[in-house]
């Protein structure tokens, strides 16, 4: 068909020269073949998230698109589609984890990880004495006033599984686990925007020990990939056990959802002394991402635990975390 298609063509052109036919005939090639490669070329099965610098593709793309925000309920993806520590065939996302499960029917195969389950740790617990706005649910949890909005609004047990915990205080913030996700309440933020979603995608994947690889940016040169998303904070002391006098040093790294060196970020640290209340340091952090606070205590109590709690705040984004060191000797 191609051939007669292009003998057609070279006919209507026969007042011209033959020494230019054979130019006119590579001509004629290059239009007839253009649409089908442009049309090759354009997949709808693959979606590019240059926030990330990843791909999502075939089910998981289709999965993904399946809610009305996906970019609230499972953020940008942070890996490619991957098999996982754990054998799955799986992709990250910033705040839920796919896994394409093969032995079920069409249109069941992809599923969400139950990385609440999986990450969950028993904090100190929030008692209501008011459960008027509450929902009861099999687990034996409630799930109450703006958590149950969010909850029922954007999926319900479908999308995030059965509530796992009871109102709880992590890093100061009140949360609670489901089985698939854990919802934060962030007073800071507008009304009707106070109940966000932890970013447990990231948490996890450091948790089985996933290869840091599969974070890079498919195309780090890209230079909308650098775009500071969400911050992700870890502190740690200069020495886990002290005399009970002494110099400590605080150190806390933050780095971008992409795991980028943040910059110019701003911190505080709050030093719970048991012999002196509490104190308060600043610091901003260097080209690589560190900064670090040191202070001197005295006279603390033998087998005494410090607390410390650090905040970052970078371009409207802020993070919490903690970290502490103890008097033994």
């Amino acid at each position: 068909k191609l051939e007669g298609a292009v003998s057609g063509l070279v006919s209507i052109m026969n007042p011209m020269k033959a020494i230019g036919r054979p130019i006119a005939l590579i001509m004629i090639l290059s239009l007839l073949l253009a649409p089908l490669q442009t049309a090759g070329a354009q997949s709808t099965d693959s979606q590019f998230f240059p926030e990330t610098g990843h791909s999502v593709r075939g089910e998981f793309l289709r999965f993904y698109k399946r809610v009305r925000d996906p970019q609230l309920l499972f953020g940008y993806p942070i890996t490619e589609q991957i098999v996982s520590k754990d054998g799955r065939t799986v992709q990250y996302f910033q705040r839920a984890r796919f896994e394409l499960r093969s032995d079920l029917p069409e249109g069941q195969r992809v599923q969400l990880s139950s990385i609440g389950q999986a990450t969950y740790q028993p904090a100190d617990q929030l008692n209501l004495s008011n459960t008027a706005g509450c929902d009861a649910f099999p687990s034996g949890y409630p799930v109450c006033f703006a958590f149950l909005d969010f909850f029922n609004l954007h999926g319900g047990a479908a999308q995030f599984g059965y509530p796992i915990s009871p109102f709880e205080f992590h890093a100061n913030l009140i949360v609670q686990y489901f089985e698939k996700a854990r919802f934060e309440w962030r007073a800071d933020r507008p009304e009707g925007q106070r109940v966000v979603l932890s970013d447990l995608g990231r948490i996890y994947f450091d948790q089985l020990g996933e290869s840091p690889v599969h974070l890079r940016p498919l195309n780090p040169m890209d230079a909308t990939i650098n775009a500071v998303l969400s911050l992700r904070v870890r502190a740690f002391v200069g020495k886990s056990v002290t005399r009970p006098s002494g110099e400590q040093t605080v150190f806390v790294i933050v780095q971008s959802q992409t795991g980028q060196a943040i910059s110019n970020a701003t911190g505080k640290i709050l030093i719970h002394v048991p012999e002196g209340g509490t104190e308060e340091y600043f610091f901003t952090t260097n080209s690589a991402g560190l900064g670090a606070v040191t202070f001197n205590f005295a006279d603390q109590k033998r087998g005494e635990m410090v607390l410390i709690d650090v905040f970052v705040a970078y371009q409207g984004l802020a993070a919490t975390t903690r970290t502490s060191f103890r008097i033994w000797f």
